[in-house]
């Protein structure tokens, strides 16, 4: 129970700093956290007039691999039609450009690797 609490505290921290990260390289951030009945998306994000989800991976150690290994094909087909369901819900299916980054995160108490790899699938 205790490394769930501390997985899912670790994965906020996460988010944050990559909304951070992301606002000041120019992100407007859209939505944080959203779920439908597909899925969950981390962070959804516009820049240059492309609507982008974001998958946030945050590890404290490489033990496991690096964070954005964890984005198997499963996950990205999952993370797929999640935003697929968003955009009509929105009405912007076939009306808008989207792409799928990751924000990876690596790191120890105050210290952390950000690494964005944008169009990661």
């Amino acid at each position: 129970m205790f490394k769930k609490n501390k997985n899912k505290e670790l994965g906020g921290l996460g988010e944050d700093i990559a909304c951070h990260y992301l606002i000041r390289k120019g992100y407007t951030i859209l939505q944080r956290n959203m779920k439908n009945s597909i899925g969950e998306i981390d962070v959804i994000a516009s820049i240059d007039d492309v609507i982008v989800f974001v998958e946030v991976k945050t590890r404290d150690s490489v033990s496991y691999g690096l964070p954005f290994e964890a984005i198997n094909f499963k996950k990205q087909k999952k993370i797929k039609n999640t935003a697929i369901l968003y955009l009509k819900d929105k009405g912007l299916y076939d009306k808008v450009f989207v792409r799928f980054d990751c924000v990876s995160i690596l790191g120890y108490d105050d210290t952390f690797r950000i690494e964005h790899i944008e169009n990661i699938f």
